[in-house]
């Protein structure tokens, strides 16, 4: 009798880690599926953005994809974490907003890059950075790990919200 209890207590805990395994695939395939949209938009950003004037303090257009990989996958295990407080029905507010700003995320690269719209791209980047905030608020409520997991994320839309200013600014007949 001890044998079967014990066999499925580790069928369960293989089911439950097989399940917790599916769900940060998920929330981090989501994550990087936002990144690739915003990728698409992003095929020629190198020459657009190489043509800019730029402040001195912009970052080298190599150090974009390595920090937005980065940041994609901790949003994911971020989202992943607060998943698995409830799953989508007990934290269906905080997941929302997660997967709304993913589409606002998105949207900047073609503003940007695509459209050429430097003020709509700040009033964009606005938005997120004011979404990320609440996520963050979300999120540290739910599991302060998660929230943490966001800092360097709203960090990194801090510097993109200073320099899309700064950048239209110094380009008004690129970026009209």
């Amino acid at each position: 009798m001890t044998y079967r209890y014990g066999s499925i207590q580790a069928n369960a805990r293989r089911l439950h880690r097989r399940h917790q395994t599916l769900g940060l695939a998920g929330w981090l395939t989501v994550s990087f599926m936002a990144a690739g949209v915003g990728a698409i938009a992003s095929v020629d950003a190198t020459r657009f953005y190489a043509a800019l004037t730029q402040p001195g303090w912009a970052p080298p257009a190599g150090a974009f994809g390595p920090v937005w990989t980065t940041l994609f996958a901790l949003m994911g295990i971020a989202a992943w974490l607060v998943w698995r407080e409830g799953g989508w029905r007990r934290q269906r507010g905080a997941l929302a907003l997660f997967l709304v700003q993913l589409a606002v995320n998105a949207l900047w690269s073609w503003l940007f890059f695509v459209w050429h719209l430097g003020a709509l791209a700040l009033v964009e980047v606005i938005l997120l950075w004011s979404m990320i905030l609440v996520m963050f608020i979300a999120f540290w409520r739910v599991r302060p790990l998660a929230g943490l997991l966001l800092l360097p994320y709203l960090v990194w839309v801090s510097l993109a919200m200073a320099l899309t200013y700064s950048v239209w600014q110094l380009n008004p007949q690129l970026l009209g």
